[in-house]
């Protein structure tokens, strides 16, 4: 029975159709009907507009076919205001991207001048366009779907992404649709892809860096602290290797007090680090460190990310080199390496992309149980273990790697009561120090030998 398990596991997921853009003017209901299609809660939703920002993708699941969904913040052509104008060129580079569109309109507000202007954006498109008559919750409203036909993309669809009404026969349409299109279909991340989470604290420069290394605007860049909502994926080639580059939400003190956008807009920023390899710390050099940042360092230990420490804006700095490495040394448990960069003049970003890419084979690495036993026997002549009543001494006797991604040790001796904390701490030090684990999360279990 547990072999045919494994064997369904195994087997490779189908490929994936194409991409699939959301649009709508802000506010209806897009990120809702994400959640609902991609049965996730992957997208910040609330009653405020303008909420979903960057464009973000998702994989979408059903009946036995795969594709990307791409849910994108409301265009408002009308609006002057400079995130807003991002927020459109976003939507418009999404739609320029994707094999089919689905547009999403409120027909409980009815046709605005809003919509009409998304429109005529999708027809100049020339792309394949589903126009979704959302917030239909009864069957008796269906009638308010009939005039959204005088946007010219064809018969609306009345659905529910709040309730899920008639969306099964929606992705049935979207599936059709795809695959009439033609094989369109995206690759599948590989095995090996490095996932990078970018963390820091609001307003450090990490949607500058990420728009820096991809060579275009990706994500919204604004002086106004909190500009982005979502966890955002991009992927970027370098060196023969691929980095999923997930940009996150500032991340702030007192999280527990924070609620409604900014809540669930660092709980993204969370997730994203607890299923990334490595994490980028970014510190903004012009202010110099402060304890939100080794707060944030935190984050990323207690996430199981090996971390490099990213000293943005170094063109605007007068902070030296060996001040930063003593201080995080001092600070931080993982003793991670740091790199200064500036996103402005393009210093230090291929060796941000190296050092990543040297941070994640150490973090994927494994050292052999004979190398690792001699290390244990340096050890145990470089320090008197501590001892414990009626002159019991602590014997680290032998041990082995039990996991990889991050690496975890188990070690065996005499008795894990003599175990102090002083000493595990040394411990896990000189494994950095002897196989080159610096920035790495470490894990040690110390059992009695049976």
């Amino acid at each position: 029975m547990d072999e045919d398990v494994e064997q369904l596991e195994d087997e490779p997921k189908p490929p994936l159709l194409g991409a699939v853009a959301i649009v709508g003017f802000p506010n209806v209901g897009k990120s809702t009907l994400v959640n609902r299609l991609t049965e996730s809660r992957a997208a910040v939703v609330d009653a405020t507009p303008g909420v979903t920002r960057d464009r973000k993708e998702l994989v979408c699941e059903w009946a036995g076919k795969r594709f990307v969904i791409v849910d994108t913040g409301g265009v408002d052509v009308a609006d002057p205001s400079p995130v807003t104008q991002s927020i459109a060129a976003q939507a418009r580079e999404a739609v320029a991207e994707a094999d089919l569109v689905l547009f999403v309109v409120d027909a409980r507000a009815g046709v605005t001048p809003g919509d009409e202007e998304v429109a005529q954006i999708l027809r100049e498109s020339k792309k394949r366009v589903l126009v979704l008559a959302n917030k239909i919750d009864d069957p008796r409203q269906e009638n308010l779907a009939l005039e959204l036909h005088r946007l010219g993309l064809g018969d609306p669809i009345p659905i529910s992404g709040l309730h899920g009404t008639g969306t099964g026969d929606l992705l049935d349409l979207v599936v059709a649709e795809l695959e009439q299109i033609g094989p369109l279909g995206r690759p599948d991340l590989p095995d090996d892809a490095i996932r990078v989470a970018i963390l820091g604290r609001p307003n450090v420069g990490k949607s500058s860096l990420v728009n820096a290394l991809l060579g275009r605007e990706r994500v919204i860049v604004s002086d106004v602290p909190g500009t982005t909502r979502d966890a955002i994926d991009s992927v970027l080639e370098h060196g023969g290797r691929t980095f999923v580059l997930v940009d996150t939400a500032g991340l702030r003190r007192k999280r527990k007090h924070r609620q409604g956008i900014e809540y669930y807009s660092e709980l993204r920023a969370l997730e994203a680090a607890e299923r990334a390899d490595v994490a980028l710390v970014l510190i903004d050099s012009s202010e110099g460190i402060v304890e939100q940042d080794l707060a944030v360092a935190d984050v990323a230990r207690k996430a199981d990310c090996s971390t490099l420490v990213v000293l943005s804006k170094w063109d605007e700095t007068t902070l030296q080199v060996d001040e930063v490495r003593g201080h995080l040394r001092r600070r931080l448990r993982q003793r991670p390496p740091f790199i200064a960069v500036s996103a402005h003049t393009g210093r230090g970003l291929e060796r941000l992309l190296d050092t990543a890419g040297q941070l994640f084979d150490r973090h994927t690495s494994r050292i052999g149980t004979g190398e690792l036993n001699r290390a244990l026997g340096e050890l145990r002549a470089a320090r008197q273990p501590p001892g414990g009543p009626r002159g019991r001494k602590l014997n680290l006797l032998y041990g082995a790697q039990i996991r990889v991604r991050p690496p975890r040790f188990r070690f065996f001796v005499n008795d894990p009561g003599l175990i102090t904390r002083d000493y595990a701490y040394w411990v896990e030090n000189e494994l950095r120090e002897k196989f080159g684990l610096d920035g790495v999360p470490v894990s040690i279990d110390f059992v009695r030998r049976s």
